[in-house]
């Protein structure tokens, strides 16, 4: 998950995308027959060589709400890859790094976080401004894990902020189609913050009623800062959150409030897509909400925070009103669920944290350690993991940093071999 605070600048194209391409002369096997590809683009940039996109025509699939004012839209090249700025939820881009069809080993799928995008996290950590660094590369994991041998793919989601368990039936086609192009009977999955949650639930068949379950096509999973044990920081740092993505306050981070009211400038707004909880016909952000499970009794909250009682709890505080942290996790928090179904044993998991709470421009979670968003305690917790293949603490590493430093690039190659 990227962090929700940083919202994510336009990319300009540097040059025009070529139109439909042909369908790949190395596939080995037909793709499902649920599968259609829509469209490719051969020469994307960013060390991709092709981007495609998917249209999954599984009835269940639904497309999922956007904030009015455009702060969720696919931004960049994505317009150009979806079509549109507001995709439905049944697509998904898969991007073919350079060597896919050429390099030894098992296939590695990468999973992107929440409003970020496959380009920005793990190709071109710097595209959209920030990469949790001064300075900022201009390659990343994916042209990393290529350059050691891996065959390298990525998955790209149509809601920045979407459902996770949507998500997860994008992972397993995804999966699919690798399988379908290289001949391999397993692929390594590899999913960063948000996306853990997605690539986690398709491996543990934690689905909707018209989901497909686990194929067991996958080797190893590893996560990257991921949120195994949840996360309640919007709640623990509720007034900050809220002043920067309450429009009436000036706030445009594509993030949701843990409050329906607020006083901005002296005036008492309601902002409902913005809500963690569906509310008033409206739920922008459902990904956000699946995260959540709480750390208050272990590492307290922000009492600094103003209304910090009531944003967490539940209630109506000096300048704002929420319904609280519980309510939101019985809303739909995916955790337990996932914690309880367990990945299969035959699946070893490899999780890797960050411990350094320094992210540039954000307020970091600094109530215990963490990598600047997600408690270390979290991103190593074990519970559901039957198979530990590895833990890994790169103390001098933030959320961000996860995804493209070469010391976090080589702990992931060492795992998948």
């Amino acid at each position: 998950m990227r962090h929700p605070l940083r919202s994510l600048s336009a990319a300009l194209l540097a040059a025009a995308l070529l139109a439909l391409g042909p369908a790949p002369a190395h596939a080995a096997t037909a793709a499902p027959g649920y599968l259609t590809r829509e469209a490719a683009f051969p020469a994307p940039g960013n060390g991709w060589a092709q981007v495609e996109r998917y249209l999954d025509t599984t009835t269940g699939f639904r497309q999922e709400q956007y904030p009015a004012d455009g702060r969720g839209d696919q931004d960049g090249a994505r317009v150009t890859y979806f079509g549109a700025a507001r995709p439905y939820s049944g697509r998904f881009l898969l991007y073919s790094a350079q060597g896919w069809d050429t390099a030894p080993g098992t296939p590695v799928l990468l999973v992107h976080g929440a409003n970020d995008n496959a380009d920005r996290a793990w190709a071109n950590p710097g595209e959209s401004g920030g990469c949790g660094a001064p300075n900022c590369p201009a390659t990343g994991m994916a042209q990393a894990l290529a350059a050691a041998g891996h065959r390298v793919f990525a998955i790209g989601f149509a809601h920045k902020q979407g459902d996770n368990l949507q998500q997860a039936q994008a992972v397993g086609d995804a999966l699919a189609l690798v399988r379908a192009r290289t001949g391999a009977a397993q692929v390594d999955l590899v999913a960063w913050s948000k996306g853990e949650v997605a690539a986690r639930a398709y491996v543990s068949s934690v689905k909707p009623s018209w989901g497909r379950a686990y194929a067991g096509d996958v080797r190893r999973l590893v996560t990257l800062g991921g949120p195994n044990g949840g996360l309640d920081y919007s709640y623990a740092h509720g007034w900050a959150f809220s002043l920067a993505t309450w429009p009436a306050c000036g706030g445009t981070a594509n993030a949701p409030s843990p409050h329906l009211y607020m006083t901005c400038y002296g005036t008492y707004t309601a902002q409902p897509c913005l809500g963690v909880l569906p509310t008033g016909g409206y739920d922008c952000f459902p990904g956000q909400r699946q995260l959540l499970a709480r750390w208050d009794g272990r590492y307290g909250l922000d009492t600094a925070m103003q209304d910090w009682w009531t944003t967490y709890y539940g209630g109506q505080g000096y300048y704002t009103s929420g319904q609280g942290i519980q309510a939101a996790i019985d809303a739909g928090s995916l955790i337990a669920p996932l914690q309880r179904a367990g990945v299969p044993a035959a699946v070893p998991g490899y999780l890797l944290a960050g411990g350094s709470a320094d992210i540039p421009g954000i307020l970091n979670e600094t109530r215990g350690p963490s990598d600047g968003l997600v408690l270390t305690a979290s991103a190593l917790d074990t519970t559901g993991v039957p198979t530990v293949g590895g833990t890994a603490l790169l103390g001098g590493l933030n959320h961000l940093e996860l995804a493209w430093a070469p010391a976090a690039t080589a702990q992931v190659s060492a795992w998948l071999g």
